[in-house]
């Protein structure tokens, strides 16, 4: 068999810089081709649509890694084609693979030798080539083989690269987790929709799918309540094109010729963006952003290009992400699934070719050509934006908890370490996880939350004797009738003793413990941080539900006695736990909720582990294990100082934004401050905005913590009010009670403003009191009302 170029170039083309999973999904490629072009034609197989990667097991020279498909085979005129480095009888705007080219860099990069064997329904054998790159000369001819067939009606093709690149092969051999994650990813549109099957070490590939909203779910944004969604389909065609077969490029008027390649093949085909945007339910630092895919597999993985607004009329200095801005240090939560079948991608099929006018058109329809930041398109002279990925910006740019943002809360802030803890479970397919439930619970919890600690509790009102009086009239009750309010209803005459008298009423009747415990769940709210597993390896785990009682009552054990926690066993290792808020260990004496929970936790699994551990080693043991998050040290309560100082600065900044105000706060900046200021914006890479300083509210987000501090102490009618914080301030009556509002604000501020600067050498009572004035903070910041 004829191949071309020789081995020389052969070798040359495995110099080509490809990581070992793209060699693998280049022999992959070719193999979803012919599925492809099997569902295409109609025909029925009924072998399914399967892919086996057989990785190498050991480092020797006659190691194999081994991909094997149930495709339609190929005769030999084909084969013969399709070894050809260079040549392609695929259509390159309909299919993966240049099969040819791509499965010539691939083989020689993993080996020395790849023999190439295929087989059709009704073929007495298997026929093949063999690509040795030590034996193939300047004739170009490489050794045609044969193997026997044992099932006439076997089809399919098998690649086997053996004499494997030391590095490469012990790479496969060692990661056949890390493959079938990637691989999972690159083609989860194809293992989804398509139904195509892959398998690596004998192990299913699973999809990776994206962990998003419900179609149902949205927000409302702004005084209108326009109501945007967390999903947004997209399905855009544009004029159907003339491209060429040959060299891939659409043509700017209808021809003959190509006016890139000179070729003849030419044919007009489809050009159409469709796919959808969404909102992730959970927050991360790196997995967000768009995939792009070109004939169902991902090109580009969380790409945030289309983050960064780059004006059309060449303007430099504008090349910083739009998003995320606010919170961007926790990351983002916008996502989708593009597909641009039109768009040509670079020969290693790790992107698009950006500089081709498709690419730069489906830009236009996915994210428009103005900035998505309103009031950046409004400077710049561009009008409103309102492109799928505006929309989605403009509704959920922030990451409040609540209804407002759509991100679960505990009550006070966003739990997005939790969130993240569901989206592994999510990944991993637990059932629990995979719709959107448990976070809409946690949204509608938070809500159900904050909203009792606004309500004061009030008693119920005792009806006027008159008004009782009328409502017995009403029911012909006599006008002696108790008092009290009582109704007396089927009286036995006197003498009589009532039938029905001895037999209690459902009122009077004991109520079971299974009662009072559904009673007191119906009367309570989730508590989302404490609602995990707890528990230590030496004495196993517990999953625990823990909710937060919302009544006057409170919490009674089963001698009736009031407790501050009471748990509950379920089925198995599930539990219940219910934490009465207004107990007086907490309301008077201010214990943490998780104290007692793990005191109760403990003697559980003491129990159950037959520990010999004392009941503080065993609170030690489970608290260091189950709530990482909680701990005490310089670092983690340095990060959310920062973090809450994030949410102060983004709110202080729209503030002076919405009011104009942005140049009076600057002056008032001291000159140390300002050079701050310059540095951190440089550091930051936002070296365009420095000359803008002072013009818009941004720049409190690179100011000095303690600055923050002295701007509401200077301007407190700007930001108190429920402007930022919800602290009265310009309609009290007397200086001492504004001086005292102004007080908590800035005393809470001050504290985290400090402790995010030099929290490293605080002690733990100094990080204790950084801690409680952060969440008091919180508490401070004005609501969505």
């Amino acid at each position: 068999m004829k191949i071309t170029p020789s081995a020389r170039v052969l070798r040359m083309l495995g110099e080509i810089e490809f990581k070992e999973w793209q060699c693998v999904a280049e022999l992959v490629d070719n193999s979803f081709d012919d599925f492809t072009e099997i569902i295409r034609s109609g025909v029925n197989w009924p072998n399914g649509y399967k892919v086996s990667v057989s990785l190498p097991d050991s480092s020797t020279p006659q190691a194999q890694l081994v991909i094997r498909d149930t495709g339609r085979g190929m005769a030999y005129e084909q084969l013969e084609r399709a070894v050809r480095a260079g040549w392609s009888s695929n259509d390159m705007h309909d299919k993966l693979g240049l099969f040819g080219m791509g499965f010539n860099v691939s083989t020689a990069r993993l080996g020395k030798r790849t023999r190439v064997l295929t087989t059709r329904p009704g073929d007495t054998e298997w026929i093949g080539v063999e690509i040795d790159l030590d034996k193939i000369g300047d004739d170009f001819e490489a050794d045609d083989i044969t193997e026997p067939k044992d099932d006439p009606s076997e089809h399919g093709t098998k690649i086997i690269v053996d004499r494997l690149h030391r590095t490469r092969g012990d790479w496969l051999r060692r990661n056949g987790a890390a493959l079938r994650n990637q691989l999972g990813a690159v083609y989860s549109w194809l293992l989804i929709e398509r139904g195509f099957e892959l398998y690596v070490g004998r192990t299913r590939v699973k999809p990776v799918r994206h962990c998003r909203w419900g179609e149902d779910r949205y927000v409302e944004h702004g005084t209108t309540k326009e109501r945007i969604p967390a999903y947004i389909a997209i399905d855009e065609k544009l004029e159907d094109g003339l491209a060429c077969l040959d060299c891939g490029q659409w043509q700017l008027t209808m021809t003959d010729i190509c006016s890139d390649c000179g070729g003849d093949r030419l044919s007009e085909r489809q050009r159409r963006i469709h796919g959808w945007l969404g909102i992730q339910r959970h927050l991360d630092k790196t997995e967000y952003g768009l995939d792009f895919l070109r004939n169902g597999r991902k090109i580009l993985r969380w790409d945030k290009q289309l983050f960064t607004w780059r004006n059309p009329n060449g303007v430099a200095g504008n090349e910083e992400p739009e998003y995320p801005v606010e919170l961007a240090h926790q990351g983002g939560r916008i996502i989708g699934e593009i597909h641009l079948d039109h768009v040509p991608v670079t020969y290693q099929k790790d992107a698009f070719e950006y500089g081709d006018r498709s690419w730069r058109s489906a830009v236009e329809v996915i994210r428009g050509v103005a900035p998505l930041q309103p009031k950046r398109a409004e400077n710049a002279g561009f009008p409103e934006n309102t492109s799928p990925l505006a929309t989605l910006f403009k509704g959920f740019r922030r990451n409040d908890a609540g209804l407002r943002c759509l991100v679960p809360g505990d009550g006070r802030k966003p739990i997005h370490e939790e969130t993240r803890r569901w989206a592994a479970d999510f990944h991993k397919g637990s059932p629990d996880y995979q719709t959107d439930e448990r976070w809409w619970q946690a949204v509608q919890d938070h809500e159900a939350i904050k909203q009792r600690g606004k309500e004061t509790k009030t008693t119920a009102s005792v009806p006027s004797q008159p008004d009782v009086d009328a409502v017995l009239d009403a029911l012909g009750v006599p006008g002696d009738a108790p008092s009290s309010g009582e109704i007396a209803t089927n009286a036995a005459p006197d003498g009589q003793k009532d039938a029905t008298s001895a037999t209690p009423t459902a009122k009077e009747r004991k109520e079971t413990r299974g009662e009072r415990i559904a009673r007191y769940e119906r009367l309570s709210n989730p508590h989302p941080r404490l609602s995990r597993p707890f528990g230590h390896p030496s004495l196993g785990y517990l999953q625990v539900e823990t909710r937060l009682l919302d009544g006057e009552e409170g919490l009674r054990d089963d001698s009736g006695q009031p407790v501050p926690v009471l748990l509950d066993q379920r089925a198995g290792n599930d539990m219940t736990a219910l934490i009465d808020p207004e107990h007086d260990v907490f309301r008077l004496f201010g214990s943490d909720y998780a104290d007692l929970l793990l005191v109760e936790l403990a003697a559980v699994l003491k129990v159950r582990a037959r520990s010999e551990w004392s009941p503080s080693r065993l609170v030690a043991a489970i608290r260091s294990e189950s709530l990482k998050d909680g701990v005490l040290d310089g670092t983690t309560v340095g990060a959310e100082a920062r973090e809450l100082l994030v949410e102060v600065r983004a709110r202080m900044a729209r503030e002076l934004d919405r009011t104009g105000a942005a140049g009076k706060a600057f002056t008032h900046l001291t000159r140390d401050e300002i050079t701050a200021t310059e540095n951190q914006m440089i550091a930051s890479g936002k070296v365009g905005r420095v000359r803008d300083l002072g013009q818009e509210g941004g720049f409190l987000e690179h100011v000095p913590p303690l600055a923050l501090v002295r701007l509401v102490e200077t301007m407190p009618a700007m930001f108190l009010d429920g402007h930022v914080f919800r602290g009265p301030y310009a309609n009290v009556a007397s200086d001492s009670a504004r001086a005292l509002s102004l007080a908590r604000v800035t005393g809470y501020l001050s504290d985290v403003a400090t402790h995010g600067t030099y929290a490293a050498g605080a002690t733990a009572y100094q990080l204790q009191r950084a801690r409680l004035s952060a969440a008091l903070l919180v508490d401070e910041l004005a609501g969505d009302e």
